[in-house]
């Protein structure tokens, strides 16, 4: 019996084998039988060899590919595969190989006569044309030049590929196209993909795509698409089963698109119309497409609630309508939504940042949700486990940006586990909410400003391992983070500022890439930095701490370090001249420590930085000309109150970015320099940005995200000190105050158009002040007070409408105040200690102000007797006039008569006039 099995075996493996070989499919040249001897054949071996030519393949991705003896099987290629019945190639897959470069490409491809799929997606064909000879491989139904980079004329020759069923030309660099007259050839087409190839001159595009009767997926994201013109549709051949659309990102703005996508009611499962300008309210025709499971029309400008035609709509699993104007009641919203069927299929519900008002309403019915997003809306009320209470698949949960309270016993276990966690704004305080620490899966957690005054947890942490986004801020949080002793899984950011944490800072933070501990109680050092772990920081702030001692000389392992905040704390020494291995850093603050000594020179090495903030410390030394010559990106910078001396390099003109220079309240010394014209920025009025930002990139699952951070400053604005965020990028100011400057204030000043604050005060400046002062027609602030200058105030000074703060005080000005409605609506005090100025709004009358208040008395008294004298010549004069011409009329008769005469004459030579002109005017209107 045995025998006869080990027969029965081999016959049927022989079987088997016969019948792999008969039905010749597509085999893998990874899992091609190894019994198979026959080679490729010679010709398309060569063929492949010549397209190999034309790659870049600088990590030798194709290695295979060769003309060695073991490498003559080309069936046995990375990429390549062959018919098993035929050995002709038919596959050359090298999608995702992304390191390779593509030169050219061979005119020997078309030697495979029969390629049925080719995919060259992910290559970088920097720019070459898409040859023509891609139309000629006849027998391809596949092709994928997705993200290859291709440029000059768009393809239409792949229009020639009539068995083609799958074509993607996604994200390549080609020129606009003329139109889509190719398409309908293409009648077996099932995909298309033409994500980001422009077809914003291409008006009839549905028409094109409504010939493809075989079409299922269409993708056309950011193709700057026109509205559909419904005039020129037809739908005689257009396909009965397209079951995905995708149109998001484009300019679709009327609502004939919804009109064009009914007549796909029976068959569409998912549809994006997300991030277009889609106005009004949402259309019915949403509620006739029975089969939709997926739609998205967030980041429009819909308006209103969902209409009735909603309810119809059993198979949705998945809607999202974020970023719109939607408004109403929540809960009305749901109540519509799931009347019916829908609720026992949906499965993502995002709602988040439209005006939804009210409570949140009964969701036991949304058994199946596994995501809820209704964060920045206007929902208000508390909300209880029952809220929750059947959701035992949500994932994701964000309610955050309203104004919500959780009222959540503490013995509550929640039905669900979740992944993301954002209750931000949400208050559930005071005490620490023990329900998430039934939640061991969770990796993003936010429950900032929630009014909690709790102390830390000791569980907590332990439910922190895999996070990579948790923020904790804004809330009176107390205790200590020491005895951490876990590793965190990735590199996550952490945000724990504005609370009430104490104690050393442990060294399993430094293996954040975001971490934000500023505004609490933490002390100790800060040698945590010194772990390796640190390599992967790229933000640390620690402001407003009680952090001690010395910055440690490890700053080398924070090499992808963008921004470094220490202001605020009580650190001492120098500061380390590991600093300049930080080449990245672009933001470093360390105002009001107890810094000493001088400016490392090895900070020249970080030539990105545009924000440095010593201020408020011991430094001393002159100041740097490498600042200017080094640090040409330089934004802000604030080098106050420290113990800086010797002079102004003129260096510092090279500082064509800056924005805010403070240097007040030092030692410094000579003249202020007069290449101040140079400082490009502050010599343009306004700014195109609010605030002044910066890109760190954070790590999420071992991949770097880029995400921006916005700067701020502090400094003393008219009186008080002011901290600036989101309108830092309009503040423009200089700040020499209480120095030791001598000399003039130079003309160059007054090119710097832009400045909004100029302060100058409490240095020994002399000279006048220049009378170009008016240009600078955006100073809000001006302050020129305890000085040594002279002369008189100029006139222009008044014309700057903008001035609300002025301060002249205490120099050896002289002569009138100039007349205007700025400098007579100031507060006296502002021209106090200048014993020779005179005028408004000084009480102190200007000497030519009294001389002339004398001579127009003087003038007054003469023209008194001058006026009586005056009015009797008057009348006499009129009485001898009139009667010496009429008098004469009357008693004597002849010139009576002949100045009669003289007007009869004139009034009959006026009267012909008169009529040849009308008649003359009659003769031409007849003509």
């Amino acid at each position: 019996m045995q025998g006869h099995g080990r027969c029965l075996k081999l016959f049927l493996a022989f079987a088997l084998l016969l019948l792999q070989y008969a039905q010749g499919g597509e085999v893998d040249h990874n899992h091609r039988d190894t019994n198979v001897t026959g080679r490729c054949i010679e010709r398309e071996r060569q063929a492949l060899l010549a397209f190999k030519r034309g790659l870049v393949d600088k990590s030798d991705l194709l290695s295979s590919w060769g003309s060695e003896a073991q490498k003559q099987d080309c069936c046995r290629w990375v990429g390549v595969s062959c018919s098993n019945q035929t050995g002709h190639v038919i596959q050359v897959d090298l999608h995702e190989l992304y390191s390779l470069q593509g030169k050219m490409i061979s005119p020997k491809l078309i030697e495979l006569h029969y390629l049925q799929h080719l995919d060259l997606g992910g290559i970088n064909f920097i720019g070459i044309p898409v040859p023509d000879f891609i139309g000629s491989l006849s027998n391809l139904r596949y092709l994928d030049l997705s993200s290859t980079y291709f440029g000059g004329k768009f393809p239409s020759q792949v229009g020639n590929l009539t068995n083609l069923q799958y074509l993607a030309l996604e994200a390549n660099d080609f020129t606009n196209a003329e139109n889509l007259d190719w398409l309908p050839l293409l009648s077996s087409l099932r995909y298309l993909d033409l994500n980001f190839v422009n077809l914003s001159n291409v008006y009839d595009w549905p028409e094109a795509i409504n010939k493809l009767p075989e079409l299922t997926n269409l993708t056309l994201v950011g193709c700057h698409l026109p509205s559909p013109i419904l005039s020129t549709l037809s739908y005689i051949n257009s396909s009965k089963s397209l079951a995905s659309v995708d149109l998001s990102s484009n300019h679709l703005s009327t609502s004939s698109i919804f009109v064009w996508l009914s007549n796909y009611n029976t068959s569409l499962v998912h549809l994006d119309l997300s991030w277009n300008l889609l106005a009004g309210s949402i259309p019915d025709v949403f509620g006739n497409m029975r089969s939709l499971a997926h739609l998205d029309l967030s980041n429009n400008k819909l308006e209103g609630g969902v209409p009735h035609s909603f309810a119809r709509l059993c198979s949705l699993q998945s809607l999202e309508l974020s970023s719109n104007i939607l408004s109403g009641q929540l809960s009305k919203f749901v109540q519509i939504l799931f009347s019916t069927c829908a609720q026992n299929s949906l499965e993502i519900l995002d709602l988040s940042w439209n005006h939804l008002a009210g409570s949140l309403p009964d969701l036991t019915k949304l058994s199946s949700l596994e995501l809820l997003y209704l964060n920045n809306n206007q929902l208000s009320g508390v909300i209880s486990g029952i809220h929750f209470s059947k959701l035992s698949k949500l994932q994701s949960l964000d309610l955050s940006s309203n104004s919500l309270v959780l009222d959540i016993h503490a013995d509550w276990i929640p039905p669900f586990q979740l992944d993301y966690i954002n209750l931000g704004s949400c208050k559930m305080g005071p005490d620490f909410p023990k329900w998430l620490q039934t939640q061991k899966k969770f990796s993003f957690l936010d429950i900032s400003d929630a009014n909690i005054s709790d102390i830390l947890p000791s569980w907590f942490w332990s439910l922190c391992r895999n996070v990579t986004f948790m923020n904790l801020a804004s809330n009176q949080i107390g205790g200590t983070l020491v005895n951490l002793t876990f590793e965190f899984s990735y590199f996550p950011e952490l945000r724990l500022s504005l609370n009430q944490l104490e104690g050393p800072i442990p060294s399993v933070l430094s293996t954040a890439s975001y971490l934000d501990l500023s505004y609490n109680k933490l002390s100790g050092s800060i040698s945590f930095l010194c772990s390796s772990a640190a390599i992967g920081l790229s933000f640390l702030d620690l402001s407003n701490n009680n952090v001690s001692g010395q910055v440690p000389d490890c700053l080398t392992y924070l090499t992808n370090l963008v921004m470094l905040d220490l202001s605020y704390n009580a650190l001492s020494g120098k500061i380390p001249t590991t600093i300049g291995s930080v080449f990245g850093i672009e933001t470093l603050k360390l105002r009001s420590n107890r810094f000493v000594g001088q400016l490392p020179s090895s900070l020249k090495n970080c030539t990105s930085l545009k924000v440095i903030d010593v201020g408020d410390n011991k430094l001393s030394g002159p100041i740097p000309k490498w600042l200017g010559v080094s640090l040409k990106d330089l934004v802000i910078l604030m080098l106050l109150s420290n113990h800086f001396n010797g002079s102004l390099p003129s260096q510092l003109c090279h500082l064509t970015h800056i924005q805010i220079l403070d240097f007040s309240m030092n030692n410094i010394s000579r003249s202020i320099p007069k290449c101040l014209n140079n400082l490009t920025t502050l010599a343009q009025k306004g700014n195109p940005s609010l605030n002044i930002s910066h890109f760190v990139y954070k790590m999420s699952d071992y991949n770097p995200v880029e995400a921006a951070y916005e700067d701020d400053a502090t400094f003393i604005w008219k009186g008080k000190v002011y901290s600036y965020k989101n309108t830092l990028g309009l503040v423009k100011r200089i700040d020499l105050s209480s120095n030791r400057l001598t000399g003039e204030i130079p003309s160059e000043i007054t090119h710097l158009v832009g400045l909004v604050s100029l302060n100058l005060s409490g240095n020994q400046l002399t000279g006048q002040i220049t009378p170009e002062i008016g240009n600078l027609q955006s100073l809000d602030a001006l302050d020129l007070s305890r000085n040594q200058i002279e002369g008189r105030i100029p006139t222009s000074l008044s014309r700057i409408d903008r001035l609300s703060v002025l301060d002249l005080s205490f120099n050896n000005l002289s002569g009138k105040i100039p007349i205007g409605t700025q400098l007579q609506g100031f507060d006296p005090s502002v021209y106090a200690g200048n014993p020779q100025l005179c005028g408004p709004p000084l009480k102190k009358m200007c000497d030519d102000q009294n001389v002339q208040i004398d001579l127009t008395n003087q003038e007054d008294d003469k023209d008194e007797l001058i006026t009586l004298g005056f009015y009797i010549s008057m009348g006499l004069g009129f009485a001898a006039g009139f009667w010496g011409v009429c008098g004469t009329l009357i008693f004597k008769r002849s010139w009576r008569y002949a100045y009669f005469k003289f007007l009869n004459g004139l009034n009959d030579w006026l009267y012909v006039r008169v009529a040849l002109i009308k008649r003359q005017l009659k003769d031409i209107l007849n003509r």
